[in-house]
């Protein structure tokens, strides 16, 4: 084989392995789950002929299911290898701890939290760490629901909003579709338009700031964890609303600059997990 025809079999590889990328991200943009190969090609900028092949030779490998004439669904290897890119997003570990402790102490003792996506249950959250020192979150007023059950919600508190806020629209709108949870705090968004109003905010400030959102009398700052483009999870400061009424701007930058330091320990990963996950 020539030096051309060499490359020109790599060039053709990347085209495919591009154009195989972009059918699956369609399927993000397009939201829902079912959809026919004439909108999956337009969202991929594709030609119906060879978004068709695409999806035909995708749905042997299990990246695409058949649902239908003409329709389709991502398939469960698309799941796994998002599953795959995710175990690789910042566990607990000392080096992640060791940043959480240097917030809560650049911010005079706050509590801090690191939220990432959680794998399974839908659209939600969980607690992976956090930075407390010696406080009884219960004598705080802080109960397991608050950490386990309300704080899974995207739609309430500071670091929920700030995670829904990167998410695709569609993702968006099932979250909004979910009940408020009833032991949430005063300062729970409740009207939807509000609510998408302070996602455009987050993503123009690139922080959030919540005032007794998840529980009475706590206020907070949060800040997103973030690979490439695609969000992993937020970094949260909590604090007594009689202690920070209004979050300063060193809180704010501390709680941003905690969470660049967790998005850094991504930057070694490789795109096409990345991609993977956007898609």
């Amino acid at each position: 084989m020539t030096g051309n025809e060499i490359s020109n079999t790599s060039e053709t590889g990347s085209r495919l392995v591009d154009r195989f990328m972009r059918v699956q991200k369609a399927f993000a943009q397009l939201g829902g789950e079912v959809h026919g190969t004439g909108e999956i090609a337009k969202a991929a900028g594709l030609d119906d002929s060879t978004t068709s092949r695409i999806l035909q030779s995708g749905v042997y490998g299990g990246f695409f299911e058949r649902v239908g004439h003409g329709k389709y669904r991502l398939g469960a290897t698309a799941a796994h290898l998002g599953m795959h890119a995710l175990a690789h997003a910042p566990a607990k570990d000392e080096n992640t701890h060791a940043i959480l402790e240097e917030l809560r102490e650049a911010t005079d003792g706050g509590l801090v939290f690191q939220y990432m996506l959680a794998p399974f249950g839908g659209a939600q959250r969980q607690c992976i760490d956090m930075a407390v020192g010696d406080s009884d979150l219960v004598e705080l007023g802080m109960t397991a629901l608050d950490i386990l059950s309300i704080t899974r919600s995207l739609r309430t508190g500071a670091s929920g909003r700030t995670i829904l806020a990167y998410l695709p629209e569609s993702i968006q709108e099932l979250v909004l579709a979910e009940p408020i949870p009833a032991e949430a705090g005063p300062g729970v968004y409740r009207d939807d338009d509000e609510l998408l109003a302070s996602l455009a905010d987050v993503r123009d400030r690139g922080y959030a700031l919540g005032y007794e959102e998840c529980m009475p009398l706590w206020n907070s700052c949060a800040a997103p964890i973030v690979w490439g483009e695609a969000i992993m999870g937020a970094t949260l400061l909590l604090k007594p609303a009689t202690v920070m009424p209004e979050a300063p701007d060193t809180v704010i930058e501390a709680t941003k600059t905690a969470a660049s330091k967790l998005s850094n320990k991504l930057s070694h990963l490789s795109e096409p997990m990345a991609m993977m996950l956007r898609s």
